[in-house]
């Protein structure tokens, strides 16, 4: 059989070490961009080009932005006694398409999990406990550009799962001698749902944090 072009090997091999591809979709993906518009190509060369030299992570919340700080802990106008802690980039897009928070972000980067080899010092938790110690200090911190309280609360809301809840189990302990109220993301049934597909647990939580009306 003949061998490939080695461009299009290489291709392959660099779409293979993205997560969630395979061989087979690489394969596919190469020879897409192959038959595509020589612009297909470049633009997203370009792209990839400019997420490498224009993204950073910002020193405060560890974010993924185009500044440091991002627009989020730079603001004055939001409540940075409020720290909302999550383990990926993306769920700080999800809470703030909500339109209901107006705190501030700490992102862990991943969540404990002994299974993947995964131990706190792989996650930004100690980051955290440093900004807290400053919060409680302003007057000591840096003069940054970064607006900062004593932090009131940490939400913390990581993923509802086994590595989500011990995440968060972890973090509340070391916090709580801190003397920071920490709370949880409830959970719930989901809007639209019908009851009788609900299982035991969500059913039980939804139970448990009943509101009065």
């Amino acid at each position: 059989m003949q061998p490939l072009a080695e461009p299009v090997t290489q291709l392959i091999d660099a779409f293979c070490k993205l997560p969630g591809i395979g061989p087979k979709t690489a394969t596919r993906l190469a020879y897409f961009l192959l038959r595509s518009d020589e612009a297909v190509a470049l633009n997203l060369a370009s792209a990839l080009e400019t997420l490498k030299a224009r993204t950073v992570f910002c020193r405060e919340c560890h974010n993924i932005a185009d500044s440091d700080p991002c627009p989020i802990c730079s603001n004055p106008q939001r409540d940075h006694s409020l720290i909302c802690v999550v383990e990926e980039p993306l769920d700080v897009q999800a809470v703030e398409r909500t339109r209901e928070y107006n705190g501030v972000y700490h992102v862990l980067h991943g969540a404990i999990s002994p299974v993947e080899g995964v131990g706190p010092e792989q996650l930004k938790i100690g980051e955290l406990l440093q900004r807290i110690q400053r919060g409680q200090a302003p007057g000591s911190a840096p003069d940054d550009g970064i607006p900062r309280a004593p932090v009131a609360e940490l939400l913390l809301a990581t993923n509802p799962n086994l590595e989500g809840e011990a995440t968060a189990m972890y973090i509340a302990r070391l916090t709580k001698p801190l003397g920071v109220r920490v709370t949880r993301l409830a959970r719930g049934l989901p809007m639209g749902g019908d009851l009788e597909y609900a299982d035991e647990v969500t059913l039980g939580r939804a139970l448990a944090g009943r509101s009065e009306m």
